[in-house]
């Protein structure tokens, strides 16, 4: 029978003993970002290629749907034999979160650059600029509220899908809900949701600060 009661106790005495729960708290913040500003370097040229492929790019986007839906598990356990290392590694977390960052912010920056108004970028190539200063100073620009979508649901993905990664030994934070179920305790996987919940809140509020700060322009749409 599982204990229900919450002890206090508990929590302050492993936060830097024990089970070290500050210690896993950085860890799961590393392995969840980390992959996002990987993928996001990776996301935007590729997503570019991919837009100028035309029709074509529907069925690229097609394959990456196909690898988002892989289950995060089934990758977990089976990137040790593909990169060649330990399955406990850390590194297998960051490979896979960002495959499948990378799968589903390519798709955002595609629909980004095709939300752009052809009259848009005829009137920017009419007026001398070339294909890559219309690209870094009209088209991403206009395409970055659909790009912040995507990055925010990639970032609440992450920090969600890390935990995961206890089943293989890992999970940052997810070893709070290995420990709790495995003794019966409820007072590790209180404090694994709690935190991992107050993370996402703080990662998509700052993803959320982030655009509204440089995309002023979208903010006055929203309020008006």
């Amino acid at each position: 029978m599982i204990d229900v009661s919450f002890d206090w106790g508990w929590t302050a005495r492993n936060w830097t003993d024990g089970m070290k729960i500050g210690a896993l708290l950085l860890e799961h913040i590393a392995l969840s970002i980390i992959p996002v500003l990987i993928a996001v370097i990776i996301s935007i040229p590729l997503g570019y290629l991919v837009f100028l492929t035309g029709k074509a790019a529907n069925g690229m986007l097609a394959v990456l749907g196909v690898i988002y839906s892989v289950p995060s598990l089934a990758l977990f356990v089976a990137l040790p034999a593909m990169i060649g290392t330990s399955i406990l590694s850390p590194v297998n977390v960051a490979v896979a979160l960002a495959i499948y960052s990378i799968a589903l912010l390519v798709r955002n920056v595609v629909d980004g650059l095709r939300s752009v108004p052809g009259t848009v970028k005829q009137s920017a190539s009419a007026i001398g600029y070339g294909w890559f200063r219309r690209l870094l100073v009209i088209e991403l620009p206009l395409a970055l509220p659909v790009i912040f979508a995507g990055l925010r649901v990639v970032t609440v993905s992450n920090i969600a899908m890390v935990s995961v990664a206890a089943v293989v030994g890992g999970g940052a934070l997810g070893q709070l809900f290995d420990r709790g179920l495995n003794s019966s305790f409820l007072t590790p996987i209180i404090v694994g949701l709690a935190l991992s919940l107050i993370l996402a809140l703080i990662a998509d509020a700052l993803i959320l600060l982030i655009k509204h700060q440089t995309l002023p322009w979208a903010r006055g749409r929203r309020l008006a």
